[in-house]
Formats: structure tokens, sequence, C-alpha cells
């Protein structure tokens, strides 16, 4: 635990409050892109321990939170088949979809396997010639390298029966969107470390030019995060804005140049749309015109498939952090984690499953909020 205790000291925390507080002088709200983030927020209180100039918002930085639900509803049909085996990360297999979850689709009979990597569905296509096997690929850029990976190598092996379902988004294109948007609040964003270890800052260069807004590069414990709300008040307070790294144990400013070569050729940009905000135009991978014989979605025929989100799930709004998720009316009641109506109650990683598991519903007398 020592190069995690390190980053949780309170003593250096308690320096940290003190020295946000000092230089905070007006009123400021930041948005933290990561689930993670928001985790770690909510669960060491650190947003109820900063000065009440400070509000943070928590953004779209879930992968689970953001898959569309036709997505899931793919994913369902074609785990469903009799001559597939469906593999995926287990944070998927809650997340509902028009009607059932992917667990459901096991209980049912349905061949559903928990993987730890992609390369795992790939060796499971080997030792089953029989099945077509698929891998359902989430995530931000952060997975991106390893979802990749199996692909070219599936590739290599001359794997016909293995196959991927595509729902990649990326952070960018996203941080443009809610900038864009006219009931925007945000003035600052904390950016995901693990995805920039990947994808390095540059690209947050031309956003801050733009929009004149401080972007941070952020990690995941206490003293990460505090250290990434001190840099970024430092700006908001002299006025500069500036793609900045507070993570330099993880984040440099090219990145990963060798993920990025093997991301670039076994995908490319597309629109995507995204769970409760909509479509964002080139905020997504699918796999480049050199790989498209292992997209799942074609070859089970599923790319039809097109449903909606349940009008009470505000999700949209808390992923764009125009209201906390305690804020919506269903959540704690007809939304929590054993029967949630969006995936941001449903992921561990979701900012209304981090409000929910700390208690972020229950007022002093303790009474839903």
């Amino acid at each position: 635990m020592k190069y995690l205790d390190e980053y949780r000291d309170p003593e250096l925390a308690g320096r940290l409050f003190d020295e946000i507080d000092r230089i905070t002088t007006r009123p400021w709200v930041l948005m933290e892109v990561c689930g993670g983030q928001t985790h770690s927020i909510i669960r060491n209180g650190i947003d109820k321990l900063l000065s009440e100039r400070i509000e943070l918002v928590h953004g779209p930085g879930c992968p689970v939170c953001v898959t569309p639900l036709d997505t899931i509803d793919k994913a369902l049909a074609i785990a469903s088949r009799d001559d597939v085996i469906f593999c995926s990360f287990g944070d998927m297999l809650r997340v509902p979809g028009s009607t059932q979850d992917l667990f459901q689709v096991k209980g049912e009979g349905g061949d559903v396997r928990i993987v730890y990597s992609p390369l795992d569905a790939v060796n499971i296509a080997q030792e089953n010639p029989d099945k077509q096997v698929v891998f359902f690929g989430v995530g931000f850029e952060t997975t991106a390298p390893a979802n990749a990976m199996s692909v070219y190598q599936a590739g290599q092996l001359g794997l016909t029966n293995f196959s991927m379902l595509v729902s990649h988004v990326l952070v960018p294109p996203a941080i443009r969107a809610i900038l864009n948007s006219p009931v925007n609040r945000v003035q600052a964003f904390l950016a995901a470390g693990h995805v920039c270890s990947v994808m390095g800052f540059s690209e947050y260069v031309p956003i801050v030019e733009e929009y004149k807004v401080p972007i941070v590069v952020t990690g995941f414990e206490p003293l990460d995060v505090l250290e990434g709300i001190r840099k970024t008040v430092l700006q908001l307070e002299s006025g500069t804005a500036a793609a900045e790294n507070a993570y330099t144990r993880a984040v440099n400013f090219e990145g990963n140049k060798a993920a990025q070569k093997l991301i670039a050729d076994v995908f490319e940009t597309t629109d995507r749309n995204w769970r409760g905000i909509g479509m964002i135009p080139g905020s997504g991978w699918e796999l480049s015109d050199r790989y498209s014989d292992f997209d799942a979605a074609e070859r089970f025929e599923v790319a039809h498939i097109d449903t909606h989100e349940p009008e009470i799930c505000r999700s949209g709004e808390v992923l764009q952090g125009l209201i906390k998720p305690n804020e919506c009316e269903a959540f704690g009641k007809e939304c929590t984690p054993r029967k949630p109506l969006g995936a941001t109650m449903v992921s561990a990683e979701g900012a209304c499953a981090a409000y929910y598991t700390y208690g972020r519903f229950i007022d002093i007398e303790g009474v839903s909020a």
C-alpha cells in the first residue's frame, strides 16, 4: 500500500485544502471528466471539504454510462444466439437494455463469459472453432490499445470466428460538445489521467486555445485530485487558460506513440451516439476498412437496432454537469443500483452509483433528498 498511501496522506490533503481555499476568491464550476475521479471525490468527501466557492460537476467519463441503449440491445441480440460465445468485461453485464441485461441472457442459457482482457476472447476463439466468439469492445481511449491488439492478433492468426462489437468513444469531442452547449456551466476541466497516458494531452491544446478554458490532467487518488483542482483554480483566478499536466508520473505530452499507431491501424474515426447526450460528430472509433470483417454488428446483422431511453431517466443531464444525481426525481426511488434505469446508476464508476453508494441521497434527518 506504500505507493497508494503516499497519495492519501491526510496532512498533505489538509494543506492542499487550505491552499485551495486561500487562492479561491470567486465562484468556479469545475468538471471532472472521469468516473474514477468522481468516485474518489464522493468517497473521500472532497467536494464537501472544498471551499463553497468551488462546485464540482460530474462529466461523461464512464464508458459504460455513455454506451447507448441500442448498443446494449445489439449485444443482447448477439449473445442470445446458440452459435455465439459472448465475451465482455464484467461491468457491462448488468447494464440494462430495453428488456433485460447480459446476466439475464446468461441465466437463460446464453454463453456469456466475463474476461479480463480482449486477448482472452481471441484465445477462446482458438479453442472453440465451431463457435462464433464476440468481444464487447466498450471504452474510452484507455482500453483501445488492447482492443485493437485483439483484432490485429485475430487477423494475424487468420481467425474467422472472432469479431468485436465496438462502442469506443473519445474524450476531446465530448468536451467540445459540453462547451458548445447553450446551457453549459463548466469553466474548467480535470482531464482523465488514464486516457492521457495513452493519447497524451497535446490534443487538449486546441480546445484550450479555442474556448479559453483550463484543462488539467489529473490522477485518481485524493492528493492527485486536489492538486489538479489547485492548478485549475490558479489558472482561473489569474485569468489564464492552458493544458497542464498534474499527473506527471503517468502522463506525458505526446502519449504512447506505439499504442496510437496500433489504434490508427485498426480503428477509424466515426460519429458516435452517447447515451443521455446524443450524437457527437467524430467522437468515436469503429473498425477500419482493413478490419471490417471483424465487425460483429455487420456479421450478425444487428446494425439496424434502434431503441430509446426511458424518459424519466435524467442521466444525460448528469453527464453534462447540468444536475447532480440526487436532483433526478427517480434517483433512489424508481432508480437504484438493484434496479437501475440508466447506466450512470448501474456502472461501478457512474456518478449516480457513487451518490447512492456513499449516501448522498440522505439528508441529515435520514429522509431521501
